[in-house]
């Protein structure tokens, strides 16, 4: 974990413990006043917290909320220090989000704040920050460590290339092993093929024997136990040994046996600690007897080779104490087949001290009949046998009597219990025996790593090479615990870097998928079954030169033949066929995958994951638990130097394209039964061959998308010929169909479609060809999209006819996911595919139309996107300065004469590609009412005229300077200023002051009609203007905006003071609900409104 990532980390726990703080605090303020519902409401205003709980808000909101309204809210709660460290830690989070990179001190300090700031309001996160800063120190403390490991030349992320040490550097695999000159038999402990002193040397061998025994605590309790009891210094008389088949048993017995082989204790590892430990000063002398039920016959006499015949258990047990002397004690019970009694007592006082080991005994008796019949005596005899065995055993003083019995008798496919015999012969024995036994512990799994370990590999003797191990060992446990998240919780502790140590170069997890999962298979025996496997693996790896620093269940070489074979014959299903398609093999699907994504195939990513989860999930296939967690997959798969993320993506790959393998949440697994995944893959190649069904279901999701039209007054989908895309005045946006795509190399597709969109309209030319441009699908990310799409409608049909298909609910479950994770790729992939933005485009009136090719990038809906794209890069006016438009009307020019009218203009913006591209005829009409308001006209912009008279050469309605209000089909004309200049200037007229009033005749009265005509009085003058108007309630904006535009801007045009009032009446008869009554009374304030109340019923 970098300290960035620590940072971030640590960001998301202080979200997570300062929400609900922050939350309860505001809510408070609020009820009691303190906060201004204003306040707060200018923080939901923002588009990323909108309609959000502050539970749910970011880190930045909750620190800016706190730092914003302290006084109001926490300065009560908290203290100047607390302000202090909210302040520090949003310049910290300001640093994380502009992706500043972070020192360890740096990272110490932020984390530092963090905790401080959950410790102030008693946050439980404050603990798990506190542990991310302790496990940086500690980091900053192991700096020595990490350069040591970097003087091979390269950094940790280099290790598979060099830095770790490969394991066949530091440990050597036993002869046998390394050559493949192993037997597979060897591995199974034979008891009687020793005691005939056959076999090979590891078994048949006391000293090699014991070099290969890793004397684990139980063994260790049995052998000491029998050093006391023989002896005659104490110790438990009758073991029984009883594990599942495959624990250790047989090998347990022939540690006992060979401990009394009469070699010297200086020869055989190990033992002179057990004889000190039981306090024996040497080794006795001990007669050694061995039955193995399985190779001894209850029908068929044996005859020794002095000529006696043996018949019974009983009969072998005397024969190999003493021979025939000791045969004659019970030679009657043995003819006869009865137990021979108080007899075995005194055999076992007369040859002592003496050993019995009694291995596979369940399978003799079972073998017996209820009649008596055979010579080895009858089903009872056999435990009255028992009895009195385990009775003299007792009673004997140097006698001692081990019974290898099985662990249970559970499941009927036990080959070491059997039938209802074989279980009826268990529980027998097991009642007689285990009245005397003496407990013994078989090999925990921590010891069961060293069995193995001594078993495959030599010991280690450099001491350099144990300080390669260790560094390997840290290694491993760094990345666990560096990405903490990615692997299981126990992989992060101290204990897990030991066990890596103790298995070397094996990886734990391949001995805890092997005892825990393989060994619930009876065939597969245990520690048996991990020898053989095991060293099958080491022996491939070792002859391949594998460089690797560990032996992982994802480096383990399924593909090899001698590996298969020893993992799939355990398993009741074929499983070579599965293996070959969707595991591992030449044509296997993770090495294709591999293959396509070189991001995965630089790790064989997809390989890896597939063998892990194979390793982990084959055993338990029909298991009610079922599948290995995600977190595991990556613990089998990563090293030192790879991102577990790769791992992850590699899995996901996987899921979405294996026919066997499964997926339940986080756990997969490999099953015999095709999933419904290869039915999807059948159903989305069949709709290669309907592409019209592929180009339905894009439609239907762009014209989705597409309701979002940014500054397009419309997009049109999918256009077949020009008629299908109107000659409009506003900017429209032509999406292509997939059929028509874009490249950058040569003359598109794409291209040529635009070209003949652009310039004819049906079979007539189009005029206004500067209003479009045109949205293309990029080739090879089209063939990416297409694909997605035909899996989205192949996992679609399939949940429409899971009750046809008879589907399972967890496939069903499956399906849903999948189509979920379909419908996430296709709406990814659309933006992606649909990235051209194809722009007509002309330098001058005399150059050629050009296109522009636009890469669009960014979050935002498609229109928005490509609206975007076109103003940064001057392609899409959404405004037009009045000088602006004065330019183009004197360069191109645009005048007709000495005027132009202003749809005209509309006409050529719409027609002309070298003119700008205009958001619609609004932004030409917004701009020449700029111009004409201004006072600089005459200089900068244009005048405005009502009409022009061609008779007189007059302009109607002249004026320039002024307001107005004017729409884009405004009827009048712009007009050159010069000229409307020179003819408002002759317009001017001196008006004459008024003729002062006729002086009333001297000596008073009226004034006679001598004294000319009286003029009329002039007419009032209109100063006020009323309007009363109703809106329709359900659309109330639109009709306020059209008075607003043809009634108000007139009457503000002429300076007059303008006053607006909105009455609202409203009658509910059922009454109006307190929810509505409460937020039309809060949204009333907050409009400041003058009046707003409600009426109770009858008033």
């Amino acid at each position: 974990m970098t300290n960035r990532e620590r940072v971030g980390k640590g960001l998301d726990l202080l979200r997570e413990g300062l929400a609900p703080f922050v939350e309860r605090e505001v809510k408070t303020a609020l009820e009691k006043g303190a906060l201004n519902p204003e306040k707060l409401r200018t923080f939901l205003e923002d588009g990323l917290l909108k309609d959000k709980p502050i539970l749910k808000w970011d880190s930045a909101a909750l620190l800016k909320l706190m730092w914003e309204t302290w006084n109001e809210v926490f300065r009560d709660t908290l203290g100047q220090t607390e302000r202090s460290l909210v302040s520090e830690i949003r310049d910290w989070r300001n640093k994380w989000a502009h992706q500043e990179p972070f020192s360890s001190d740096d990272a110490y300090r932020a984390l530092d704040s963090m905790e401080r700031l959950l410790s102030a309001v008693s946050a439980p996160q404050e603990d798990e920050v506190r542990r991310l800063k302790l496990e940086l120190m500690r980091q900053v403390f192991d700096e020595q460590v990490r350069q040591e490991k970097r003087k091979a030349g390269g950094s940790l992320v280099e290790a598979a290339s060099g830095t770790l040490r490969p394991w066949r550097e530091i440990i050597t695999p036993h002869p046998d092993v390394a050559s493949g000159r192993y037997q597979q038999a060897e591995f199974a402990a034979d008891l009687w093929q020793v005691h005939l002193g056959e076999g090979s040397d590891e078994y048949r061998d006391p000293v090699e024997f014991f070099r290969r025994t890793y004397l684990t605590e139980g063994l260790k309790g049995l052998l000491v136990n029998a050093l006391r009891r023989l002896s005659g210094q104490g110790g438990d008389p009758v073991v029984q040994l009883q594990t599942n088949f495959g624990g250790g048993k047989t090998h347990s017995m022939l540690a006992l046996y060979h401990l009394f082989s009469g070699r010297k204790p200086s020869e055989l590892p190990g033992v002179e600690a057990l004889l000190a430990e039981a306090e024996v000063t040497e080794l006795p002398q001990v007669r050694r007897v061995v039955l193995v039920g399985n190779k001894i016959s209850p029908g068929n006499p044996v005859t020794k080779p002095d000529g006696t015949v043996v018949r019974t258990l009983w009969g072998e047990l005397a024969y190999q104490l003493g021979g025939k002397e000791a045969y004659a004690v019970i030679a009657e019970d043995d003819k006869n087949a009865t137990s021979p009694g108080d007899r075995l007592r005194e055999l076992f006082v007369r040859y002592g001290p003496c050993l019995i080991l009694i291995d596979e005994w369940v399978a003799y008796a079972r073998q017996l009949h209820d009649t008596g019949d055979l010579p080895g005596g009858s089903f009872e005899t056999q435990f009255s046998f028992a009895q009195a065995l385990t009775e003299s055993a007792k009673l004997a003083p140097n006698c001692l009597l081990v019974v290898s019995l099985p662990a249970s008798d559970a499941r009927s496919e036990d080959v070491e219990v059997g039938g209802l015999r074989g279980r009826e012969a268990l529980e027998r024995l097991r009642n007689v025996v285990g009245r005397l036994e003496s407990s013994w512990r078989p090999a925990s799994p921590e010891e069961s790593f060293e069995i193995v370990r001594r078993r495959l590999f030599q010991p280690i003797a450099d001491p350099e090479a144990y300080k390669h191990r260790d560094t390997t060992a840290r290694a491993f446990a760094d990345l666990y615990r560096n990405h903490a998240a990615e692997f299981p919780t126990e992989c992060a502790t101290s204990d897990y870097e030991e066990r890596i140590k103790r298995a070397f170069p094996i990886h734990p997890e391949i001995f805890d998928r092997l005892y825990q999962d393989w060994s619930s298979l009876v065939k597969f025996q245990r520690t048996r079954g991990v020898l053989r496997l095991m060293a099958a693996v080491v022996h491939v790896l070792w002859e391949k030169g594998d460089k690797n620093p560990l032996i992982l269940p994802s480096t383990i070489p399924l593909d090899d033949p001698r590996v298969q074979s020893e993992l799939t014959r355990h398993l009741p299903d074929n499983w070579a066929p599965i293996i070959s398609r969707d595991v591992d093999g030449e044509n296997a699907l993770p090495l294709r995958i591999d293959a396509e994504v070189p991001n995965l195939g630089k790790f064989q990513a997809a390989r890896r994951v597939a063998r892990t989860i194979f390793l982990g999930s084959a055993p338990k296939v029909g298991a009610a638990h079922r599948g290995l967690e995600d977190r595991r997959i990556k613990l089998g798969c990563a090293m030192p130097g790879e991102s577990p993320a790769v791992f992850g993506d590699a899995l996901r790959r996987l899921a979405a394209q294996a026919t066997y393998l499964y997926q339940d949440g986080t756990h997969f697994w490999y099953d015999t039964q095709p999933t419904v995944t290869k039915l999807a893959e059948d159903r989305a190649g069949a709709l290669r061959r309907e592409p019209d069904k592929v180009f339905e279901e894009l439609e239907r999701r762009l014209r989705e998308a597409f309701r979002e039209r940014g500054p397009f007054a419309k997009v049109h989908l999918f256009p077949r010929t020009g008629a299908d895309v109107p000659d409009d005045l506003e900017a429209r946006l032509v999406v292509l169909s997939p059929e028509y795509l874009h490249t950058r190399e040569g003359e598109s597709k794409a291209l040529l479609a635009a070209r003949e969109l652009l310039e004819k309209r049906g079979n007539a030319p189009r005029l206004y060809r500067n209003t479009l441009v045109f949205l293309a699908a990029d080739g090879p990310r089209w063939q990416d999209l297409e694909e997605a799409i035909r899996f989205y409608l192949a996992w679609r049909s399939i949940l429409e006819e899971k009750e046809v298909l008879n589907l399972t609910p967890f496939q069903v479950r499956q399906a849903e996911t999948q189509l979920k994770a379909a419908e996430g790729t296709v709406n990814a992939r659309i933006p992606e595919a649909y990235a051209w933005l194809l722009v007509p485009e002309q330098k001058t009136p005399s150059d050629p139309i050009t296109w522009q090719a636009l890469r669009l990038t960014g979050n935002d809906a498609l229109a928005v996107r490509a609206g975007k794209k076109l103003k940064n890069e001057d392609r899409l006016a959404t405004a037009l300065a009045p000088t602006i438009l004065r330019k183009y009307l004197d360069d191109v020019p645009l005048w007709r004469g000495n005027h132009v009218a202003i749809r005209q203009l509309v006409e050529d913006f719409a027609t002309y590609p070298y003119l700008p591209r205009l958001e619609g005829p609004h932004v030409l009409a917004q701009a020449i009412q700029k111009g004409l308001s201004l006072l600089t006209w005459q200089a900068e912009t244009f005048a405005y005229a009502d009409g022009y008279d061609e008779a007189t050469g007059q302009y109607r309605g002249l004026r320039g300077g002024q307001a107005l209000f004017l729409t884009p089909d405004d009827p009048g004309l712009l007009v050159r200023p010069e000229v409307a200049r020179d003819q408002l200037e002759r317009e001017k007229v001196v008006i004459p002051p008024p003729p002062p009033p006729p002086t009333p005749p001297e000596g008073g009265g009226s004034p006679g009609v001598s004294g000319g005509v009286t003029s009329p009085p002039p007419s009032p003058k209109k100063v006020r203007f009323y309007g009363v108007a109703s809106l329709n309630p359900m659309r109330v904006g639109p009709d306020a905006a059209k008075i607003a535009e043809e009634i108000i801007a007139h009457l503000l045009t002429q300076g007059a003071r303008v006053e607006v009032t909105l009455e609202i009446k409203a009658h509910a008869p059922q009454g109006f609900s307190e929810h509505t009554v409460r937020v039309l009374a809060e949204n009333s304030r907050a409009l400041r409104f003058n009046q707003a109340n409600f009426e109770e019923e009858g008033a």
